[in-house]
């Protein structure tokens, strides 16, 4: 019989304990030390996935010409840079039922097409429920091929037999090492599983797509040395009763994290959305206090989305403040602005504020657009709806410039609207053609004079 051992390992960092801690001294997490039983002395052996390679100059490696795959959907190609780089390792995280699974089934049904053989590994669903998945889906390959396995020994040794040109793994969570006597999930069988098939992704050049559960708070369950080892950090955002879908980098070693990618889900699985600013004031209304269309950048991409605030009389000691799709503590810092610099009545009033569609916008160039619907609604005077607002506050309620001022601008101007409403320091930057009045202004006041001029 093996002799077994108790240990607590943190779910944040994998740290290790002989007893349980309530508090991690490696990472200072609370409460993340779980109790794991092991096989004394348990190591397990590392298996031959070398790739042979010697020692060599930097200088004498040659780079073949082909350095990226396209996956032939573009929105999932823009977030990775262009394609997919050989032996890569790609993590893709969100929430239950938020599309990851839907989103990979289609990207390795288009490469199967181009590329040859991939192999979707389902550790979750049997391989009729996958196949019921992608009938949905539409037409299936015949190079995709399946397999309901959880054992990560027995799946390095598929991808040995089959060498396919990609491999999806549904979900890392559930795969298990049989020499580890861990539960499937535990930090211990996540790190191991994963840095096996990451070392099977080099040693053969096959990329390797991950799909990753997620916690109560939004950050992949597992060690969070996974993130470090991977590639590539995808993360899925959106509302599941809202049919948008952002897909976002978090990190990427061979591609920018500033860019996103917008799909719909319907019926036959994730669309791509090729002009999202256009969705997402199909529905805007016209004339309605506390509705301001604001410019934001994502990545190289212009964006138009629609901030609305609702502000009411509070009956409460403590009025509520609440937000979403927005930084709550830059909300407040506003807040604080209006009320002090511009003289607006606010210590009385619960202050909503949302961004229509499900999005989240982090960057200070939304600041003068946010202050304006808070003060349409306030004050009951709607914005002109052929108006869009761009400049970031600071604490003495001036307007200051901001980034790719020209490239927001003609994003507006090409969905139509016919004034900008803008940091007069930015108008001596920008050389726009066409019938958009840019208004320059350098304090709060003049804009909410002019946004909310009758």
């Amino acid at each position: 019989m093996p002799k077994l051992k108790t240990v607590f390992i943190c779910q944040q960092c994998g740290y290790q304990s002989a007893k349980w801690l309530g508090r991690c001294p490696d990472c200072e997490n609370w409460n993340t030390l779980v109790e794991e039983v092991q096989t004394a002395q348990e190591e397990p052996s590392r298996y031959n996935l070398s790739s042979g390679e010697k020692p060599r100059s930097l200088s004498e490696i040659e780079i073949s010409k082909q350095l990226r795959e396209p996956t032939q959907i573009k929105e999932l190609d823009r977030i990775l840079g262009g394609g997919i780089v050989a032996g890569s390792v790609i993590l893709v995280g969100g929430e239950p039922g938020i599309g990851k699974s839907t989103l990979l089934l289609q990207a390795s049904a288009k490469l199967s097409e181009n590329q040859g053989i991939v192999l979707y590994v389902s550790g979750e669903e049997s391989m009729r429920q996958t196949k019921l998945r992608a009938d949905r889906l539409g037409k299936i390959p015949k190079n995709l091929y399946i397999v309901s396995e959880t054992n990560v020994v027995l799946i390095a040794e598929y991808i040995k037999k089959y060498k396919p040109s990609c491999v999806v793994i549904d979900s890392i969570q559930v795969l298990y090492n049989p020499e580890l006597s861990s539960s499937a999930g535990s930090v211990s069988q996540v790190r191991e599983c994963s840095g096996m098939l990451i070392a099977l992704a080099k040693a053969t050049n096959i990329p390797i797509f991950l799909v990753g559960h997620v916690t109560k708070e939004g950050s992949l369950a597992g060690p969070r040395v996974l993130e470090h080892m991977v590639d590539t950090v995808l993360y899925f955002e959106g509302q599941r009763h809202i049919s948008f879908r952002i897909l976002r980098a978090v990190k990427n070693r061979f591609g920018s994290t500033n860019e996103i990618g917008v799909f719909q889900m319907t019926g036959y699985g994730l669309e791509e959305v090729e002009n999202p600013s256009q969705l997402f004031l199909s529905q805007r209304p016209k004339q309605a206090a506390g509705s301001v269309v604001v410019p934001c950048i994502e990545g190289t991409r212009p964006l138009l989305v629609e901030i609305q605030a609702l502000v009411s009389n509070s009956n409460l000691a403590m009025p509520r403040r609440w937000s979403s799709g927005l930084d709550y503590n830059r909300i407040s810092l506003l807040i604080a602005v209006l009320e002090k610099r511009v003289g607006l009545g606010l210590v009385n009033q619960d202050i909503f504020v949302n961004v229509a569609g499900g999005v989240k916008i982090q960057e200070p160039a939304i600041d003068l657009a946010i202050a304006v619907a808070v003060a349409s609604s306030l004050k009951e005077v709607p914005v002109d709806p052929e108006n869009i607002v761009l400049g970031e506050i600071g604490l003495s309620a001036e307007v200051r410039a901001v980034t790719f001022a020209e490239s927001r601008i003609k994003e507006a101007q090409r969905l139509g609207f016919k004034r900008c409403i803008i940091s007069k320091n930015n108008l001596k930057d920008i050389k726009i053609k066409g019938d958009i009045d840019l208004l320059g202004v350098e304090t709060v006041n003049q804009a909410l004079e002019i946004a909310l001029k009758r």
